[in-house]
């Protein structure tokens, strides 16, 4: 087949792109070879649109073990010689043309790059955005995701202990689907993703390949449309039954003497595993692409080389160590075939029945190797400043504050994801500390140790949409804030960066102010980014215009509490325990909920937010957790105040009587959205210790009230029985969804 540069633009290349890959081969790359480069360069494996800004975060901590991208998964050290894997990856567009199997694949594939690192995945957490639910493609959407990741990840046996899901039109047609897995080995146990050794041995374990997921990376690089169904072939196909024996498999081989690296392969699959482990060890490789077994006929070699078949691992193996790694793979039921070895140099030389088809050099091919690095225009959208022009005095109060409840207590982001959340087995396992009693972030056991890791995923993306550094900052210090309130101290993040097409200089301004944001924020809170993942290309069609998603950069957090007698859930636990708010209440209802879907007025600034302020008050709230003087901590976010109380009061039926703060709007000290704030219960026998630690800690705090027997009430009116209103909170999404 001819090869120019109207071939190079079919695959995604662009025409300077061509004339580079020619100058790098010194010659015109046949077809296999640009197909090669066409999946290594684009922006969902090369990141050449935003690495120069990725590599602004900071990398570097106490508990880092591995640079930021320089494995498949960040590496933090939890004690006890124990290190935690964790890391956040989006599935997006395959969710949004096959949501059932775009789910279940992001899951398995996230859940691989854990345990290839020779750690055994133990949580699982998820962030999932939705459009309009009044739409029959949204319904389609969250019951296909949700499906997708309740069959896989219940199958494959790891519990879903922490997540979240939001509703907005912007998400009608493109969905956003983050999944973040979190797993722990011993230090000493960590597999690379590396190949070295002249002469050693080059395997492909798990699946045979097969046609499904070709071109997936190009896919995920470019915009939904209306006919972006016709991709299909795109979408990976998943079997977690396969996942489950794959990963019993490689960590029983990891105990051996046989394993010099290993990858998974997600993303571009043999090409990219290839590719990467050649790069990072400094050597080359021979490949036999006939050798790779096939679950099909007429494949062709770059149709082997770029497939994304689910379930499949590239392991090296010393010379003269076959018989183990055969063995352990016979014993698990496993495909396992010697495809090549480990050659000097640094060419990739891949051959179809003994004929070379592709000879490629790794070094060009990869992420801070030779794949291009753009700095792309952007520019401050006009809205930016249109939506400084909020005055909160234009906004009327409400006559009726009690309708007012009644109507956001059924709006699908205040109300209960149980509908969701119920289809996952939360409990396999049996390390989920946070099922019957849940705390602010997802609390796993550390089975043999006095320690517990609290996780969570956060992001608010009408604040980012409002400012985009602002608002990451609120997404790192919420996440960080869930961690402190349940009684963990942050220890690093990952994130899964969602926005709409980087060639949109102002969907790149606000991709550009998002890393400054979070890089400001995790310096102070000591949160270092071990990694993640770039989502461009997110839009979607309202009213017939194409716009971007809410840009949505989604933070995974790991905290860990060194004492899980630390762990502080959110429910209020006793009738008379007095209610206090720490940090302040501000005259603020800027891009809250309330504003939002009540008032219906889209166009307003961040909430109020101080990130010195911040730091300062987690800091109190957990020394509080850990002296044991509080008996529930929650943290103000979605919905405000009124809607903290409310889930803090309905785990036991539990209600509250408070009083609002004269100097602040009702509805902005109900339903406002201002920062920095955590609602807190203190047993009466208590209340003496807290009040002089605050004091003494220079944190503003203030009484709000007393836990009742079952009554909520505010300013001497009943709202009502919390019975009452838990079953409208805990149905509402149910409904919607008929």
């Amino acid at each position: 087949m001819e090869v120019n540069v109207s071939t190079a633009e079919e695959l995604g290349l662009l025409p300077e792109e061509f004339d580079r890959i020619k100058e790098i081969l010194g010659r015109t790359p046949n077809f296999v070879e640009l197909s090669i480069f066409s999946v290594m360069w684009s922006e969902h494996a090369s990141y050449k649109n935003s690495i120069k800004w990725l590599k602004t975060l900071p990398r570097e901590g106490e508990r880092i073990l591995c640079e930021a991208g320089e494995e498949n998964a960040g590496l933090v050290d939890i004690g006890n010689g124990i290190a935690c894997a964790f890391k956040i990856e989006s599935h997006n567009h395959p969710c949004a043309v096959e949501p059932v199997q775009g789910a279940a694949t992001g899951v398995g594939g996230i859940n691989r790059d854990v345990f290839t690192m020779g750690a055994r995945p133990i949580a699982q957490l998820n962030s999932l955005r939705f459009g309009d639910i009044s739409l029959d493609r949204t319904k389609w959407h969250v019951k296909g995701v949700s499906k997708g990741i309740s069959h896989y990840g219940n199958a494959f046996g790891v519990p879903v202990v922490a997540g979240e899901t939001y509703f907005d039109e912007c998400y009608n047609t493109n969905p956003l689907v983050n999944a973040m897995s979190v797993g722990i080995l011993k230090k000493e146990d960590m597999i690379s993703a590396v190949s070295k050794g002249e002469g050693n041995l080059v395997y492909i374990v798990g699946s045979r390949t097969g046609k499904d997921g070709i071109h997936g990376t190009t896919f995920a690089s470019a915009d939904i449309t209306e006919n972006s169904a016709d991709d299909i072939p795109s979408i990976q196909v998943g079997d977690p039954f396969q996942e489950k024996l794959l990963l019993e498999a490689t960590l029983e081989l990891n105990t051996t003497d046989a394993v010099v690296g290993m990858q998974d392969m997600g993303a571009a699959g043999i090409i990219c595993s290839t590719s990467e482990m050649s790069e990072k060890g400094g050597f080359g490789m021979r490949v036999d692409l006939d050798k790779v077994p096939l679950r099909q006929k007429n494949i062709e070699p770059w149709e082997i080389l770029l497939s994304e078949s689910q379930e499949r691992m590239l392991v090296i193996v010393h010379k003269g160590k076959e018989e183990k790694v055969q063995a352990i793979f016979d014993k698990w039921d496993l495909q396992c075939a010697l495809i090549g070895e480990v050659t000097t140099g640094d060419r990739l030389e891949f051959f179809w029945h003994g004929e070379m088809v592709a000879n490629v050099p790794a070094s060009e091919l990869v992420l801070g190797g030779g794949a291009p690095v753009y700095t792309r225009e952007f520019k401050e959208p006009a809205y930016y400043k249109e939506f400084q022009k909020f005055n909160i005095n234009d906004v009327k109060e409400p006559a009726d504050y009690k309708e007012v409840v009644e109507k956001m207590i059924v709006h699908p982001n205040i109300a209960s994801k149980r509908w969701i959340y119920e289809q996952y087995d939360s409990m396999v396992g049996t390390v989920n500390m946070s099922t019957n009693f849940p705390s602010d972030a997802g609390i796993v056991n550390i089975k043999g140790t006095d320690s517990a890791l609290a996780l969570t995923v956060d992001c608010n993306p009408r604040f980012v949409y409002a400012d985009p550094e602002v608002g990451t900052m609120i997404a790192v210090a919420e996440a960080a804030r869930n961690i402190v309130c349940s009684g963990g101290e942050p220890l690093a993040i990952s994130n899964c960066l969602n926005f709409g097409n980087p060639y949109n200089p102002e969907v790149y301004w606000q991709f550009v102010g998002a890393i400054a944001g979070m890089g400001k924020a995790c310096v102070k809170l000591k949160t270092p980014v071990t990694g993640g993942n770039v989502s461009f290309y997110n839009q979607t069609t309202i009213a017939g215009k194409t716009v971007p998603v809410f840009p949505t950069p989604t933070i995974g957090m790991v905290g860990l509490l060194e004492d899980k007698r630390s762990q502080t859930t959110l429910a209020f636990k006793e009738k008379g325990d007095m209610i206090y708010l720490i940090g302040e209440s501000k005259n603020d209802i800027s891009s809250s909920e309330y504003l939002a879907n009540y008032h219906g007025v889209k166009e307003s600034p961040v909430p109020y937010f101080n990130l010195d302020e911040e730091a300062k008050m987690q800091n109190v709230v957990l020394q509080l957790c850990r002296k044991h003087y509080v008996r529930s901590a929650h943290d103000v976010s979605n919905g405000g105040l009124f809607f903290t109380l409310l889930e803090s009061s309905m785990a036991l039926n539990l209600g509250f009587d408070v009083t609002t703060d004269a100097e602040v709007r009702k509805d902005a000290f109900l339903f406002g959205e201002s920062q920095g704030r955590v609602v807190v219960s203190v047993s009466p026998g208590k209340e003496d210790d807290f009040i002089d630690f605050m004091i003494e800690s220079k944190v503003p705090f203030s009484a709000l009230g007393h836990v009742t027997k079952s009554e909520i009430r505010i300013d001497d009116s009943s709202y009502g029985f919390v019975k009452d209103l838990k079953k409208k909170f805990d149905n509402a999404l149910e409904d919607l969804l008929k």
